[in-house]
């Protein structure tokens, strides 16, 4: 099965870029400001994209920062299923992120949609750890025609 794969390096701690992808207000803040639900372990978090829908994920791991995993339990046919990581070590000022969202069934092109998407948002939560100001949706980069 084909994977999205991302890294980035993000001038900030471990224990910051955590509280960015296990807190609301920091999912908030770099992806959705749509954001609602459980961020713990066991709980489930929506994420809503105006007339562009969303996805719930269940939260299926978290080792303070080090790792969050997350399952995707509703949204497009082609997300259900799917699991999202984000792996966080120190390298001296900076975190790097190595972003994965596994288990896609075949490269469709909504994957190429999404991989350039996760892209954008991962450098929404750069910013946002770094200035302080991410680019969470509607305020995120489009990438389409429609809008998205």
């Amino acid at each position: 099965m084909p994977d999205i794969l991302h890294k980035v390096d993000i001038r900030s701690s471990p224990n910051d870029t955590y509280r960015a992808l296990t807190t609301l207000e920091g999912l908030a803040g770099w992806w959705t400001r749509t954001t609602q639900g459980n961020p713990n372990a066991g709980g489930t978090i929506g994420f809503r994209f105006g007339p562009h829908g969303g996805f719930d994920m269940k939260v299926l791991e978290l080792e303070p920062a080090k790792r969050v995993l997350w399952q995707v339990v509703d949204g497009p046919d082609e997300w259900i299923g799917t699991k999202v990581s984000f792996d966080l070590r120190s390298d001296g000022d900076f975190t790097v992120v190595l972003f994965k969202h596994q288990g896609w069934k075949e490269p469709v092109e909504f994957m190429h949609h999404c991989s350039t998407k996760w892209a954008t948002y991962l450098l929404s939560m750069r910013s946002l750890l770094e200035s302080g100001q991410g680019a969470p949706y509607p305020n995120d980069v489009h990438i389409s025609a429609r809008g998205d």
